[in-house]
């Protein structure tokens, strides 16, 4: 490139320049983009963790899940990134940081979900709900890439306010044709 002159050398070149100036591999530059999606994790979270008892935490998520079904959304291009290099993002797994940044946020979402205070039929029904969302905005190769992002928040608003809906008093229990004892 330096043998062509200024003017003979475009933009996307002097950008990729610039890019590798930062990044030494592709690969750098994959897990930094990446860690974004764990960052709206934890900007979720810190929100959460600023409540004074588990029990308010439990029910302020609903509301914690509309904010991070709007970032998720507003970052709709990243998640694509995310599904569409799934199988260079799982070479990634074993990288230190990412494994550090993890297994932090599982970490504090465990906490939530194993906490006492809060009923269990709500704990079920908040990690139920996390994986809807996920499922539906953040997985599945695109799926639901078509439809409006304005259209699909509110049909995973819809659904997630279904899942986290408190009994209405019908609880049937387990289905007594299957069993759990292994039988």
């Amino acid at each position: 490139m330096s043998g062509r002159g200024y003017f003979n050398v475009d933009a996307q070149e002097v950008a990729d320049l610039r890019l590798y100036y930062h990044f030494e591999r592709k690969e750098d530059i994959l897990l930094e983009l990446h860690l974004r999606l764990h960052a709206l994790g934890w900007k979720a979270l810190d929100h959460l963790e600023r409540l004074d008892s588990d029990q308010q935490r439990a029910d302020a998520w609903p509301l914690f899940l509309d904010r991070f079904i709007d970032q998720l959304l507003s970052n709709r291009e990243l998640v694509l990134l995310h599904l569409r290099n799934y199988n260079a993002l799982d070479q990634l797994h074993h990288d230190e940081r990412h494994v550090a940044e993890n297994e932090d946020l599982q970490q504090r979402l465990a906490r939530l979900l194993a906490s006492s205070d809060v009923p269990l039929a709500q704990r079920v029904r908040i990690a139920c709900s996390i994986g809807a969302v996920m499922a539906v905005i953040g997985g599945h190769g695109g799926i639901f890439g078509d439809v409006p992002p304005e259209e699909l928040a509110g049909l995973v608003r819809d659904a997630v306010r279904d899942l986290l809906a408190p009994d209405n008093g019908v609880h049937t229990g387990p289905n007594p044709d299957r069993s759990h004892n292994g039988d």
